[in-house]
């Protein structure tokens, strides 16, 4: 079976494009929808509203496994898209330094609210496939990322959607 690279999801969700930008453009934030994250530090300077370029620091947790991730701002346009890379994860210090994933969010008003896309796109493309179907299996405990994300996706925009309309 070929490698999925990419997958991702959509919802509408009853705000408006800028609202639901403004959630999810802060990492911090992300621990409220996501089944993984558990938030982010942010540095000082995200206080200043312009975010491209930016870094932060994502904690995640799965089952009993927890690491930190480095995660860098590459899109962050008002109330259209947010996009970060994920640069390097370790379980406290940044022991793998390497393309791990990039995370997009995209904005489109429709009718009834916002149509929030989320993206997950596997960026180790190095990585021969036995040796990122091994790792993705043992991580996973026994699912490819792709399969495994697209889950998170759906999950994390449930709860997206049942935060913004609550």
């Amino acid at each position: 079976m070929a490698r999925v690279f990419t997958v991702s999801g959509s919802i509408v969700i009853r705000t408006d494009p800028r609202t639901a930008y403004e959630q999810v453009s802060d990492p911090g934030r992300m621990g409220r929808w996501s089944p993984e994250n558990r938030g982010a530090t942010l540095a000082p300077a995200w206080r200043d509203g312009a975010r491209a370029g930016l870094t932060f620091a994502g904690h995640n947790k799965r089952g009993a496994l927890r690491w930190t991730t480095q995660c860098l701002v590459t899109a962050a346009d008002p109330g259209e898209r947010f996009a970060f890379r994920v640069r390097a994860f370790g379980p406290e210090r940044l022991a793998l330094r390497a393309p791990i994933a990039t995370w997009e969010y995209r904005f489109e008003a429709v009718d009834g609210g916002t149509r929030v896309t989320e993206t997950w796109t596997d960026d180790r493309r190095a990585w021969p496939a036995p040796l990122a179907n091994v790792f993705d299996r043992v991580a996973t405990r026994g699912r490819v990322f792709a399969d495994f994300q697209q889950h998170n996706i759906r999950r994390t925009l449930a709860n997206l959607k049942q935060t913004l309309e609550a």
